[in-house]
């Protein structure tokens, strides 16, 4: 206890020997944390610094391009320099190093397969995929993209986003694709709003057969501490094999694991 009190108080002595690096932190973070720009004003309110300290700080961030001053709006966001952190965060692949284990612990307990996608434009793309023993193989491999609209996976994420964000990315029909005839294919945006609806409102994502026929998924979104959408987490199987009541069970194997990727990888519980 000596040992960690001794610790704890260099730490808050080196902390507060460096007070202009831990509120230039605090202002990324903060801006980080929301999805628009901020008046300088607002940023010191809410960290309660000096707008002073907070102007010069920006300034400082603004020529080295981690912040940006959009002068119409007077407020500041990300720039371009946090963009390429961002980036390079991305390349170390901290997403399906972190997701990897826990989807070969559900396709270990599950015996079906499992996979991880994120968004990218309207399709997802796949970055990990755990292949249950025996099962066959899927068109889900790891660098595949397919239309978001018909994927669970895409689905979940989807769900997780504002609405306008939805819309802005299915403007018209023409966003729309199948892949396979179905019963009630979404192929316009009020099919896939009223779907997201019922996404959202039981907390998974399903799928029956768009994809592959045969084949249905059920996928849970991974999100941050603002319920920002990450990723997703899905399973795949024989659709015959499981009977509709079996399919909310599964859904909360998936949703838990998509639980505990969003606690890794963001530090915190999920609101």
């Amino acid at each position: 206890m000596a040992t960690q009190a001794t610790q704890a108080g260099r730490d808050a002595r080196a902390t507060s020997k460096v007070p202009a690096a831990e509120n230039t932190l605090r202002i990324l973070k903060l801006l980080a944390s929301r999805r628009g720009p901020m008046a300088a004003s607002q940023i010191a309110s809410t960290l309660g610094l000096p707008r002073s300290s907070v102007y010069h700080l920006l300034g400082v961030m603004e020529a080295n391009g981690f912040v940006m001053h959009l002068h119409e709006e007077q407020r500041y966001g990300l720039g371009i320099s946090a963009f390429e952190l961002s980036s390079a965060y991305s390349r170390q692949e901290p997403l399906s190093r972190l997701g990897r284990p826990l989807l070969a612990s559900l396709v270990d307990a599950l015996g079906e397969s499992a996979h991880l996608a994120v968004l990218h434009g309207r399709d997802v793309l796949y970055i990990v995929e755990e292949r249950a023993k025996n099962r066959p193989s899927l068109v889900t491999d790891v660098g595949v993209r397919l239309p978001s609209h018909l994927t669970a996976s895409g689905r979940a994420i989807l769900a997780a986003l504002p609405k306008s964000q939805v819309r802005a990315l299915y403007p018209n029909a023409a966003a729309f694709t199948a892949r396979h005839e179905t019963e009630s294919p979404i192929m316009k945006y009020s099919a896939l709003s009223s779907h997201l609806d019922q996404v959202r409102q039981r907390g998974y994502a399903t799928e029956h057969g768009e994809v592959t026929p045969g084949f249905g998924s059920i996928a849970a979104a991974v999100t941050d501490h603002l319920g920002w959408p990450t990723a997703a987490v899905a399973v795949t199987f024989l659709e015959g094999k499981l009977s509709a009541g079996e399919w909310p069970v599964l859904a909360a194997r998936v949703q838990k694991v998509a639980d505990e990727l969003s606690v890794r990888l963001h530090g915190r519980p999920v609101k």
